[in-house]
């Protein structure tokens, strides 16, 4: 049993000792963005992977894409593991129908929200022995079938979220699953999931709406002037809203918790800003904290592999053409000269055939890449 708030990796391989994976049949149960990229993955290790969607569109693309076949009533074979990739509001009921037609030995979801749908599926009385409540900590902006990706889940944590009925067996069943889409299975209880997912996910995106929603006064010629940093911030903002209605109601009490605090953070700036006299150097005290607490806080973010404390990379800007194999031939000039990327971003300038591509390096490449590239006849930038 996991007490409430503790969180336990669940550690293994994903397969047996023969290298083949115990979890052989999967029915995935929804051929939305997250549904597709788990058969896609999953398909990808040799696992069988059962599709079935009510849109009958969605499924068709989701097979032709190579994410499995559609799944035969009455087959008469219990898959390994069902997987439900559908809101909240439906995993409950979907799983009672699939329990009770004994469609696999082992269940769980893909919800964004876990403990309204535990609290659903104890009500309609579903087995909670074989349900494993879980969340791919993984998506994108877009939905449907089409931008389904294998690699969707690759490094990123798996949450799941059994109650203590559920035995060690079925736990592993399902974290076999997260391992085999590349993902890191953590055990975690269902309130402590919900609070998580309110700080680092669902208030968040409402934070990136409100950004976005500025925009929509905005005169051209501000638009013009956008550069990577508004993008970055109002990325997620492009997300469907009837989808994240749903997800906040189920979510409401953590994420509004969350959203109060960040109301009374910015408008303790904008009243400091508003007030500020411009001789008066320390006036917007309450501006500098948020900042710095913001910096802070964007630092405990885990990195590269998972680390929880981020190395100090520097950035060489190097200016790019847009066209077909650049990158390609900017990563080879970098291992020539025995430099690791550590990490890329491309701004692109609006109008023009050209970008500038960020390299993040260690400080001790610095030197080394920018003369090596300069040499390669790179236009490079450092410092600046």
């Amino acid at each position: 049993m996991v007490e409430r708030g503790d969180t336990v990796k669940v550690s293994g391989d994903a397969g047996t000792h023969d290298g083949r994976p115990s979890v052989r049949r999967v029915a995935v149960l929804g051929a939305g963005l997250i549904g597709t990229s788990i058969a896609l993955a999953l398909a990808s290790r040799g696992v069988e992977v059962l599709l079935s969607d009510p849109d009958a569109a969605a499924l068709r693309l989701a097979c032709e894409l190579g994410a499995g076949s559609p799944l035969a009533e009455g087959d008469g074979r219990p898959v390994d593991v069902a997987i439900i990739a559908a809101p909240p509001a439906v995993v409950p009921t979907v799983l009672r129908d699939a329990q009770d037609r004994g469609l696999a030995h082992v269940y769980t979801d893909a919800a964004s929200v876990k403990a309204s749908v535990v609290s659903a599926a104890e009500r309609l009385g579903c087995d909670m022995a074989t349900f494993v409540p879980g969340h791919p900590m993984g998506g994108r902006e877009k939905r449907g079938p089409g931008a389904a990706r294998a690699d969707l889940f690759l490094g990123r944590s798996w949450a799941l979220c059994p109650t203590a009925k559920a035995d060690t067996g079925t736990v592993e069943r399902v974290a076999e699953v997260a391992r085999l889409c590349g993902a890191d299975p953590l055990v975690v209880d269902a309130a402590a999931h919900d609070r998580a997912v309110a700080l680092v996910s669902h208030a968040p995106h409402v934070a990136s709406s409100a950004v976005a929603a500025r925009l929509l006064g905005a005169d051209d010629d501000a638009l013009t002037l956008a550069g990577q940093g508004v993008r970055d911030v109002t990325r997620v903002a492009g997300g469907d809203p009837s989808l994240w209605m749903e997800i906040l109601a189920h979510n409401a009490a953590p994420v509004a918790e969350v959203l109060r605090a960040m109301a009374e953070d910015l408008a303790r700036a904008a009243d400091a800003l508003a007030a500020r006299d411009p001789e008066d150097a320390g006036g917007a005290e309450p501006v500098r904290d948020l900042l710095v607490r913001g910096r802070e806080g964007h630092g405990r973010i885990p990195g590269k592999h998972g680390a929880a404390t981020l190395p100090e990379y520097t950035i060489i800007p190097v200016v790019i053409p847009d066209e077909p194999g650049t990158l390609g031939r900017l990563f080879a000039a970098a291992a020539d000269a025995g430099v690791n990327i550590e990490d890329v971003r491309i701004e692109h300038t609006p109008g023009l055939p050209l970008g500038v591509a960020q390299l993040s390096v260690l400080p001790s490449g610095v030197e080394v890449l920018s003369r090596a590239l300069a040499a390669d006849g790179w236009s490079v930038h450092p410092g600046a």
